[in-house]
């Protein structure tokens, strides 16, 4: 029911019936053997990356904040020109 690959990968043969379910424990093997493979091709980022990746990241956080609050003003001021200003 699983394969070996040549590059470390475990994968599901083809063909198997439906019938022929593996038991919940070679399921569970077959998770962990693909979770350490797919764990191997990760790689880390350098620190010159790591570095450009976080500034990218806050500055879009920066940018849509900016966005957010434009807008938040921006129906402030429309709700209060259409309705007008409580008690006033």
């Amino acid at each position: 029911m699983v394969q070996d690959e040549p590059k470390g990968e475990v994968v599901a043969v083809g063909g198997a019936s439906r019938e022929k379910k593996a038991n919940i424990f070679t399921r569970f093997i077959v998770f962990i053997r693909q979770v350490f493979a797919e764990l191997r091709k990760v790689v880390t980022p350098t620190r010159k990356e790591l570095l450009k990746f976080t500034g990218v990241v806050l500055g879009f956080v920066i940018v849509m904040m900016a966005v957010v609050y434009g807008l938040d003003i921006l129906f402030s001021w429309l709700t209060t020109v259409v309705f007008g200003i409580p008690g006033a």
